[in-house]
C-alpha cells in the first residue's frame, strides 16, 4: 500500500528529475523554485509545471532572450532567435527539445518571476 501523495514541491521535483535527468542540483533547485513561485503554474499538473519552469529557466538564464526583449524584439521573435541555445541547454540536461513550430507558443506565464 502506498503512502499519502507527495506534497507539491516533491511532486514537481520528481517530475523535473524525470524530465531532465542530467540537470545539476543547483539548476534543478532554481527551476523548482520558479515552478513553485509562478502564480500561473500553481494549478498546473506537476509534470506541466516542471516542464514550463525548466524551459523558462533555461530561456532566461542560458540564452540572450532577455537582451533581445530589451532591444525591442517581441516575444515570438526573441523566442525564435534563442531556440538553438535553449535546445542546447535542454539537451545537455537530457530534456526533450522545443520543436521549431512550438517555439513561439506561449509556454510560460506572463507574470513568471525571473
Amino acid at each position: 500500500m502506498s503512502g499519502p501523495p507527495p506534497n507539491r514541491r516533491e511532486a514537481v521535483a520528481d517530475a523535473l528529475a524525470r524530465l531532465a535527468p542530467r540537470l545539476p542540483a543547483f539548476e534543478a533547485d532554481a527551476a523548482l523554485d520558479r515552478a513553485l513561485a509562478s502564480p500561473g503554474l500553481r494549478r498546473a499538473a506537476p509534470e506541466t509545471a516542471a516542464r514550463l519552469a525548466l524551459v523558462a529557466y533555461a530561456r532566461h538564464v542560458f540564452t540572450d532572450y532577455d537582451d533581445l526583449l530589451a532591444d525591442g524584439y517581441d516575444r515570438d521573435s526573441a523566442r525564435h532567435f534563442v531556440l538553438d541555445d535553449l535546445n542546447a541547454a535542454l539537451a545537455a540536461w537530457g530534456a526533450a527539445p522545443i520543436p521549431e513550430e512550438a517555439a513561439v507558443e506561449a509556454d510560460e506565464p506572463e507574470d513568471d518571476p525571473r
